[in-house]
């Protein structure tokens, strides 16, 4: 159980999953690349000892593998486990009350301590002392990429009803006023936005402070989607085998476990440009007006360590926090939504665009014909349930096959396909919220969902070869399979959603009729057919990232019935669009330059 995040490193040096990086490292794209090389290829933890422009170490990847999380949490890890699944399932202490009676008491050990006054160890320093990391080329300035972002209800203040979540924070650049503003990002459905709109209304400031480092249960705390009536800051205290140590100075509340905290206000209405960040979908997110945070004071701890990742195309190290807050909650979800089964944020696509779940389908049993009904209950539930209401496209099925897994994802797609009813099973919703940082809609959070829903006898055997039609088209070219009953075509680059549709209603026409198309349910059209097709991963993440349902769905031999929509093949236009964010790209000069590492870091 460690005390702060340098015991955590020696820990991990000492069993070979961390190494140290003696050489001068730039903050500015160096440390990052390094990061993202090092992280492919599996490898350890890094310790930056010597961070140029800072006197700080920093250390990154900690959580790059999920053996290596589990690592981290061994000490504690079961017995957390242990509490979430009580928290989920109530009746389960009343079955076992002898069994899970520790339980109760971890829980009530686990709660924030506080303290009178700041450690003897901490001192102030200036935003301009931390290392200062710039990720991505096109990044508007240095970022904090774990923070944890506190703040404290304005109507019930007190460490017991305040919010801790990781919320990116932009140090330098842009219109920020060096050591004195810093740009604090979140997106919608955030715990922070209900705070901030209570202070608002109180025509009040709202305090923030933020946190970086400390034990990593703290980091990891910040992302957990806990169940009611557990607060972050008592998991924090339960996965780290520790209580949480504060006090309050000025006001603000002071992690005591932290390596660093920045304390601050922000002001009722007043935004500055903040971004552009290379993000977790693979894309900048771009400028954009967000609060803007007055530096109160900075404080350090001695020998501080900042702790980074960096966020990119997925698999990245957030996915691993993805995993291990998955085997954390466990069956959390079961227990919010209720005949739900399983539901997977496949990360592959970026998490929020598209889900796919498993649910029950108990609705009339008595009818020998299957179709989605209360799949349907579900999928709504679903897209009204916290952070799984921004996804863009779900894919739900019940659960009649007991082997099929939403973690397979060709299997379960596949199972999809054989089955839906393209007439009847397709469900928009329009005009409505996405993901902050997903620019496929019309603007900043505002797209479309559409629900794939299929349940019931095996319609169609999908095709497992290019039938020689595509080859014919005349508005089309270099078709490939990308998975059974999937095809991905290439088309002239997109330029508006007018000529887009006209384009692809001609290509619908040239395929109505031709034999065996029923067994093609999908066709995707892009602009590089072979990068689409060479894996999963690129099919999940160009498809679902660069298309807005109500926009770029058409339909071979389409048709509106009593306002609902249906077709005889899906066509998504996964083309890159003029409004779409930037992909993420290194820069190759320093790339070439980190080449200097690649060859000499054995692991």
């Amino acid at each position: 159980m460690y005390r702060h995040l340098e015991e955590c490193v020696e820990d991990l040096e000492k069993h070979g999953q961390l190494i140290r990086i003696k050489e001068e490292v730039d903050p500015h794209l160096e440390m990052a690349a390094l990061h993202l090389h090092v992280y492919e290829k599996g490898g350890p933890a890094l310790l930056f000892e010597n961070v140029k422009g800072s006197d700080y170490r920093a250390v990154s990847n900690l959580f790059g593998t999920v053996a290596r999380s589990k690592f981290i949490f061994r000490k504690t890890w079961d017995h957390v486990q242990q509490v979430m699944e009580i928290r989920n399932d109530p009746m389960k202490a009343l079955k076992s009350p002898l069994k899970n009676m520790s339980t109760g008491f971890s829980a009530v050990k686990a709660l924030p301590q506080k303290r009178k006054k700041l450690p003897s160890e901490f001192k102030e320093i200036m935003i301009t002392d931390l290392p200062l990391i710039k990720h991505w080329p096109e990044d508007g300035g240095a970022f904090i990429t774990l923070p944890q972002v506190y703040t404290e209800d304005p109507d019930k203040p007190g460490i017991m009803n305040s919010n801790l979540g990781m919320y990116r924070v932009q140090l330098t650049g842009n219109d920020y006023i060096p050591n004195e503003e810093i740009g604090l990002h979140y997106q919608i459905h955030r715990g922070i936005g209900i705070h901030q709109t209570k202070a608002t209304a109180r025509d009040e400031p709202l305090k923030v402070s933020i946190f970086i480092g400390g034990p990593p249960a703290h980091t990891l705390s910040a992302v957990m989607p806990l169940p009611e009536g557990l607060s972050e800051m008592t998991f924090a205290g339960l996965l780290a085998g520790r209580r949480f140590q504060y006090s309050y100075i000025d006001g603000y509340c002071i992690s005591h476990d932290a390596d660093f905290v920045i304390t601050g206000e922000i002001h009722p209405h007043e935004t500055k440009p903040e971004g552009p960040f290379g993000d977790h979908l693979g894309y900048y997110s771009l400028i954009h007006e967000f609060p803007v945070m007055k530096v109160h004071k900075v404080y350090a701890r001695q020998n501080a360590i900042f702790p980074f990742t960096v966020v990119g195309r997925p698999p990245q190290e957030d996915t691993s926090f993805g995993d291990i807050i998955h085997e954390i909650t466990g069956e959390a979800v079961k227990q919010e939504i209720p005949g739900v089964k399983e539901v997977h944020a496949v990360d592959a696509a970026g998490v929020h665009p598209l889900l796919f779940a498993i649910g029950s389908e108990r609705y009339t049993p008595f009818e020998k014909a299957k179709r989605p009904a209360e799949l349907l209950t579900i999928a709504n539930r679903i897209l009204g349930t916290g952070q799984l209401s921004l996804a863009k496209y779900v894919f739900i099925t019940a659960e009649d096959d007991q082997t099929l897994s939403t973690h397979d994802e060709k299997a379960f797609l596949t199972y999809i396909l054989e089955r839906i009813d393209l007439h009847r099973d397709l469900h928009f919703q329009t005009n409505t919220t996405i993901d902050t940082l997903d620019y496929s809609g019309e603007g900043l959070n505002s797209g479309s969902k559409v629900i794939f829903a299929a349940y019931g006898d095996k319609k169609r055997q999908l095709i497992e070869e290019v039938p020689a039609f595509f080859n014919k088209l005349s508005l089309a070219n270099n078709p490939k399979l990308v998975m059974p009953g999937v095809i991905a075509l290439e088309m002239t680059s997109y330029t508006n959603g007018d000529q887009a549709a006209d384009e692809i209603a001609k290509l619908g026409d040239e395929l109505n009729g031709e034999d065996n198309l029923s067994e093609c349910p999908l066709i995707i059209i892009c602009d590089d057919s072979a990068f689409l097709a060479d894996t999963m991963s690129n099919f999940l993440w160009a498809t679902f990232t660069r298309s807005n349902p109500s926009h770029d769905i058409y339909g071979v031999n389409s048709f509106y019935r009593h306002k609902h929509w249906g077709c005889d093949n899906v066509i998504i236009d996964a083309r890159k669009k003029p409004h779409h964010a930037p992909a993420l790209e290194l820069d190759p000069d320093v790339q070439k330059s980190m080449e200097r590492f690649y060859s000499t870091i054995t692991f």
